[in-house]
């Protein structure tokens, strides 16, 4: 029997991030012809107008390899925030830029620090580089917890991520927690805050992580993203802050041409759309607003979301609760990949698209 090649052994441990199924494979699925998707995160007022109009502009030059060090849309993300481009990596997603820190940073044996029910591309690309994942629980609010992970670090670690707001709860860690974790955190581990639901966040509790890296911290590491409050989702743009000796790390690992001509145009014209984001966050915050008070009507708890999306607890019945849903043309997102089985996660959509899956949710939950 001939043996075929073996895959490296860090593949063992990884589970496959599986994403929100697309309407389109619903509605082969159900049968269906009106499908919603309310499961990825994604902005339901759709593209900011410049963002758009730059896209339609760059689509004739996609004939041309884009500029490789994104020299432009750094600029221009760096005068955006007041830093240095210098200070600046961007990639294909924010995830592209997490997979970029893993390749640049991570030994086999390394230890990364995460939190339970977090963003699971952590686990992914840490494993791929054969790094051993420490895992903290949340807190009783379901929090990341800030003071267990700094406890958790050791002689091997060599980096510890922090999402914040957190996916999928929604939930924040405050600036005075963050603070106490700098002081905690060896000069020598590198320390990833995640922020890619920023914008949305309503506290003046949360911190100014950027502050770190502009006064100087060597080993903080700011991930943003263009996905989410500017409706781009699908062009595929994240970026970093962090100290321009990790930014020319990075570039050195990264795909050559990770960032398309298509996509840096698109971000740079976002930056200025003021307007979208303004409406963004408005819409946001309504449709927030318009979910938590459904899930009060129906006795649900939930985790206190500063995103576009809420978790909401609908007991041990919540997988079959989901795919009855699917049924009727509404997309939600299940969190037993998670580790919260009873959870599903709802991204908030357009008032229309929130009140058709409130409606589908109550119905589903009387009849059970």
């Amino acid at each position: 029997m001939r043996e075929s090649p073996t895959p490296q052994r860090g593949l063992k441990a990884i589970r496959p991030y599986v994403s929100g199924k697309p309407i389109d494979e619903v509605k082969r699925e159900m049968g269906l012809d009106d499908v919603i998707k309310l499961a990825s995160n994604e902005n339901p007022l759709g593209v900011s107008p410049r963002a758009l109009a730059a896209i339609r502009n760059a689509a004739s030059t996609v004939n041309v390899y884009p500029d490789a060090a994104s020299y432009d849309l750094r600029t221009a993300i760096g005068e955006h925030f007041e830093l240095l481009r210098d200070q600046v990596a961007v990639g294909s997603g924010a995830d592209d830029l997490i997979l970029q820190l893993a390749m640049a940073y991570l030994d086999d044996g390394d230890e990364v620090i995460v939190s339970r029910s977090s963003f699971p591309i952590y686990d992914v690309y840490a494993n791929v580089m054969r790094a051993v994942l420490r895992k903290t629980p949340l807190d009783a609010a379901m929090r990341l917890d800030l003071d267990a992970m700094a406890d958790a670090i050791g002689p091997k670690t060599k980096m510890v991520v922090v999402c914040n707001p957190n996916n999928p709860t929604g939930t924040i860690v405050t600036a005075d927690a963050v603070n106490r974790m700098i002081r905690r955190v060896p000069e020598h581990v590198l320390l990833v805050i995640d922020e890619a639901y920023v914008e949305m966040v309503d506290s003046d509790a949360f911190p100014d992580s950027l502050a770190y890296v502009r006064e100087g911290r060597r080993n903080v590491v700011v991930l943003r993203t263009f996905s989410k409050v500017y409706g781009l989702a699908g062009i595929r743009l994240g970026y970093a802050f962090a100290a321009p000796e990790i930014v020319s790390t990075l570039m050195q690992v990264k795909m050559v041409f990770n960032v398309s001509v298509v996509a840096q145009a698109a971000g740079i014209a976002a930056l200025q759309d003021r307007a979208f984001l303004k409406q963004s966050v408005a819409a946001n915050r309504a449709g927030r607003q318009q979910l938590c008070r459904a899930f009060d009507r129906m006795g649900l708890t939930y985790a206190e979301s500063h995103t576009n999306f809420v978790l909401v607890r609908i007991g041990p019945d919540a997988l079959t609760i989901q795919k009855q849903l699917l049924s009727d043309g509404v997309i939600v997102r299940p969190c037993s990949a998670y580790e919260l089985p009873e959870h599903l996660r709802i991204s908030i959509g357009t008032p229309v698209q929130n009140e058709r899956f409130i409606a589908a949710l109550s119905a589903r939950l009387a009849a059970r």
